[in-house]
């Protein structure tokens, strides 16, 4: 049974529509947001590309800010935002800062006590896609592939590492790809996870790319936070990756409006293969 939609906006866009829903999610125990962009065509089957956001971000920043709905109506890819965190749980201390809680849910399932309902990663890979494809016949989420920016980036670059069998594809603006050696993640890690470090280690990309010799689809990556780990990382387990160094861009949706079309195009020819 699909799970009930609140379609909160519509608007149209090259032809196609920027959705936004509110739904109850089970897997955070509160409602959630997230938006789609449909493409005009085709009528049916089509592919599914999700993109995850940065810290402070909600699913509508992409959406506003990114530019990214002409070239996926140009291949014809659906855009599947959803929220950074769960939200109005009224945790002690969860808007306390930027960088942790609130809009800062580093798309991983927290351990410690506390934090236990910030499942973000099993909302993302587990729920998110049945409810998509519970509510939207048209859109073919066994093709899917996934996107994202500096935390999200890690989440995209994460989760995919994590489930090659579910993505076709992974890219990824500005990530933090080996969160265990940044203050961020650290930051993060410590509170959501706790003090074992080898815990750390299943929500980074650097370690979890060295343990990972099967992929072969290219990993695309626009200037990265800490790249020459991951970079190294990939060359010692023979894992294609495409690291665009991209000199005078700032962290912000103008870099991404700049390079985003070019990663809808890297995804399209892995989606459209199959």
């Amino acid at each position: 049974m699909s799970a009930a939609l609140e379609q909160l906006s519509s608007s149209k866009m090259f032809d196609g529509f920027n959705l936004r829903f509110r739904h109850q999610s089970a897997t955070l125990g509160c409602a959630m947001t997230f938006s789609i962009y449909m493409p005009p065509s085709p009528a049916s089957n089509i592919p599914v590309l999700y993109w995850l956001s940065g810290l402070t971000c909600n699913d509508e920043n992409f959406i506003m800010k990114s530019g990214a709905q002409r070239a996926a109506a140009a291949h014809g890819i659906a855009l599947v935002v959803p929220d950074t965190s769960p939200r109005g749980l009224n945790i002690e201390g969860e808007s306390d800062s930027y960088d942790f809680g609130v809009g800062a849910g580093f798309y991983l399932n927290a351990t410690n006590e506390k934090w236990k309902i910030w499942r973000m990663y099993d909302y993302v890979v587990k729920e998110l896609p049945k409810v998509v494809s519970g509510n939207f016949k048209q859109l073919n989420t066994s093709q899917a592939s996934i996107f994202g920016h500096s935390m999200g980036g890690h989440g995209a670059l994460t989760i995919y590492l994590k489930n090659t069998d579910k993505y076709k594809s992974v890219s990824a603006f500005a990530p933090i790809a080996n969160p265990i050696n940044c203050p961020w993640g650290q930051k993060a890690f410590s509170n959501y996870l706790g003090s074992t470090k080898s815990d750390w280690e299943e929500y980074d990309a650097t370690c979890l790319i060295k343990k990972n010799n099967n992929v072969s689809t290219p990993i695309l990556i626009d200037q990265q936070l800490l790249p020459r780990n991951f970079e190294e990382a990939c060359k010692a387990v023979g894992a294609p990756l495409i690291l665009r160094m991209q000199p005078g861009y700032d962290h912000s949706y103008y870099f991404i409006a700049t390079f985003v079309d070019d990663h809808i195009a890297h995804h399209a020819q892995f989606l459209k293969s199959a």
